[in-house]
């Protein structure tokens, strides 16, 4: 406890709470409520600006806390607030196959769409904590995939289902949270349900599994291709009807054989890329660099999230913000000339 002077009026004296205190018992809630929020939001950065505000209204409440509750859940109902407030203000994030249909190899329609419309990728980091079971359904629930159908949902559905099925809360607690009665969470619930039933769905993958010896050798062998642009070894990693796409750009390209003919045309400047492993939404992926125009080194291309299904690749998601994602892992914007000091 800390004893602040009022600095004038009269000496008197008032008794708060410790901030660094404060801060201490809510930080160990950082990680958890960042994937909490960012399958609400569908963007890490808009998920970490949601937190912060969620532990800056619950430090300057925390005085009349008083332990009604306990601590993670009032912290939940906050960060609940936060996202619905935050909701209306954003169109609802897809990717560019819920927007369009797929282009040819031939059609150069590199059309850039604002940032805001696109389900992002979030580092594995910021997200997953715990034992291997509980690492284990958090890689599932921020795949790709699944964010991306649950940005379907309205904001309050969307809660709903991530309290109930991912947090495993009970209606109960679930409807004290959101102050509404249990019937109307259970049908809500429903609702959900149903309506990523009619929308086909959340599509199944592996790629949240721990990878074994074949997973790894599928990657070993993608980045080999990749990296030497061995067009035909890329293609039979692919499944037959694998996709391409590149958020901003709204275009997308469908089938091994048009993903070819894809990089061998429109996509022929990644040839001589460097790709770096990295962790994303709880799936393989790469930072992928692309040789820099004054040819010393490479600079950042995108982020690629591989979705993976009964052992090939069936979805490449390339994320090109560049600029702030490879911030958020940490990643170098230039890579030196191999060869180069420090190289």
């Amino acid at each position: 406890m800390t004893l602040v002077g009022s600095g004038g009026y009269g000496g008197a004296v008032s008794v708060v709470k410790d901030r660094d205190e404060v801060v201490e018992q809510l930080e160990p809630f950082r990680r958890e409520l960042t994937a909490y929020c960012y399958r609400m939001l569908g963007s890490a950065f808009e998920a970490e600006d949601a937190v912060q505000e969620t532990l800056v209204r619950a430090w300057s409440k925390y005085a009349g806390f008083e332990g009604r509750s306990e601590l993670r859940t009032w912290l939940y109902r906050i960060a609940t607030n936060v996202c619905l407030d935050m909701a209306p203000a954003a169109q609802r994030r897809a990717r560019p196959m819920d927007l369009t249909s797929p282009v040819s190899a031939s059609a150069l329609d590199l059309t850039r769409l604002e940032e805001n419309l696109w389900v992002g990728p979030v580092p594995d980091a910021r997200v997953l904590s715990g034992d291997p079971a509980e690492v284990t359904m958090g890689r599932e629930t921020i795949r790709l995939a699944f964010v991306t159908a649950l940005q379907k949902l309205p904001a309050k559905q969307r809660a709903i289902l991530v309290l109930r099925e991912v947090l495993a809360w009970s209606a109960a607690e679930t409807a004290e949270l959101l102050g509404t009665s249990v019937v109307s969470v259970n049908s809500a619930l429903q609702r959900a349900r149903s309506t990523l039933a009619e929308s086909g769905g959340i599509p199944a993958s592996d790629t949240y599994r721990p990878l074994d010896e074949t997973q790894q050798s599928l990657l070993t062998r993608y980045v080999r291709a990749f990296e030497t642009f061995d067009i035909e070894g890329l293609k039979k990693l692919l499944h037959e009807d694998a996709v391409l796409n590149m958020p901003p750009y709204q275009m997308w390209v469908r089938g091994a054989v048009e993903l070819g003919e894809w990089w061998l045309g429109a996509g022929c400047g990644c040839r001589g890329s460097r790709m770096l492993p990295v962790e994303a939404n709880g799936s393989p992926a790469f930072a992928q660099y692309r040789p820099a125009e004054d040819k010393n080194g490479w600079t950042p291309w995108g982020i690629t999230v591989l979705e993976i299904t009964d052992g090939r690749i069936a979805t490449m998601t390339n994320h090109m913000d560049t600029d702030r994602l490879f911030p958020l892992w940490g990643l170098p914007m230039r890579l030196p000339a191999i060869g180069a000091v420090g190289a």
